[in-house]
């Protein structure tokens, strides 16, 4: 009698729409659930400590989790990103009035560097000024997204919290329904999970790694010029964990108030070492530190953290390399598993 294959065939198609119905329910949160994902998995190591210090009390031991991550890095994080919306705001006025304060003195101050190359005097203020606008109304355009995008900010922060409370609980249970529904040995299950683990890791810790480097590398620029780089290296540092704009808040300011005030050469140094030192090391940086964990050449990596951005903002900083990561590890089992088929 021929076996029938219908109702294996009927829940492989159930199996396959409820998977889309899922996608599309949850499409809006998914970058919420990756990203609680990922730092559960970062510090589920402190909560077992935790939960068994308590007794066993695993709720208690998440809501302590929870609240720890909230005091020590969002909060402080999002408190940055609001402060610099609010003072770039008004940006563009204090500009201007410096700029028609001190016209004068500015062209005084480089009237030899605009003569060294054919530029008439009389023309100085007002390329000051086209200038001054030009970057005011740049930075009051990215102080408006900010500002724009600190409640969805927020709103993503609340959910990536309340999604970790519940991660943290079931974590485990969690992992072991999606072990038993993969079809998946429990070996390669396991090498997905763990890859997953170490490379959320090393991406966290890639983003403020990278944050200090740029620091002490802005440091180095500013104490070749002469400047005293503590303070301004220390804000490069913190200002380059903000998404998109990052150390351009300390070193375009810093250049741009060295030609105003003359020492043209010393501020065009300070915009170029930051663009091109400072600008191009963080990609370097992260690349270099997520080699060592992926085994991926570091090209693919600058690739994956570019469109991990495009795609998911700031939280492609880890998303990007994280799929980049598990995408190389199902090539590596399917090798692993069709090794032989592949060789014929």
């Amino acid at each position: 009698m021929k076996e029938n294959h219908l109702p294996k065939y009927f829940l492989i198609v159930l199996v396959i729409l409820a998977f889309i119905a899922c996608v599309l329910l949850f499409k809006p949160f998914l970058v919420q659930i990756i990203i609680s994902a990922v730092l559960v998995s970062v510090f589920y190591s402190p909560y077992l400590k935790l939960s068994r210090f308590l007794g066993g009390k695993k709720k208690l031991a998440s809501l302590i989790m929870c609240f720890l991550l909230l005091l020590i890095v969002i909060i402080p994080a999002t408190n940055l990103i609001i402060f610099f919306g609010k003072k770039s705001v008004v940006a563009y006025s204090e500009s201007a009035n410096f700029i028609n304060s001190y016209s004068v003195n500015l062209k005084d101050n480089v009237s030899s560097f605009f003569e060294v190359i054919n530029i008439d005097e009389g023309k100085i203020e007002n390329i000051f000024l086209e200038i001054t606008k030009s970057i005011s109304d740049w930075l009051a355009k990215s102080a408006t997204l900010i500002i724009k995008g600190t409640t969805n900010f927020l709103i993503s922060l609340v959910l990536i919290v309340l999604t970790m409370f519940f991660f943290f609980i079931d974590g485990e249970r969690i992992l072991q329904k999606v072990k038993l529904w993969s079809p998946l040995p429990n070996k390669y299950d396991l090498e997905i999970f763990k890859k997953f683990r170490e490379v959320s890791y090393t991406a966290m810790i890639s983003v403020f790694v990278t944050a200090g480097i740029q620091g002490i590398i802005g440091a180095i620029g500013f104490l070749i010029v002469g400047i005293p780089a503590f303070y301004p290296g220390l804000l490069l540092a913190i200002f380059s964990l903000i998404p998109y704009i990052g150390a351009m808040i300390v070193y375009v300011p810093i250049g741009i108030y060295l030609i105003l005030v003359g020492q043209v050469f010393k501020g065009v140094f300070i915009l170029a070492w930051g663009g091109f030192i400072i600008g191009n090391a963080d990609n370097l940086i992260r690349a270099y530190l997520l080699h060592g964990r992926t085994k991926i050449n570091p090209i693919f990596i600058i690739f994956s953290l570019a469109g991990g951005i495009l795609l998911f903002g700031f939280w492609g900083l880890v998303l990007g390399p994280l799929t980049l990561a598990l995408v190389s590890t199902i090539f590596h089992i399917y090798e692993l598993e069709y090794h032989d088929s592949l060789e014929k």
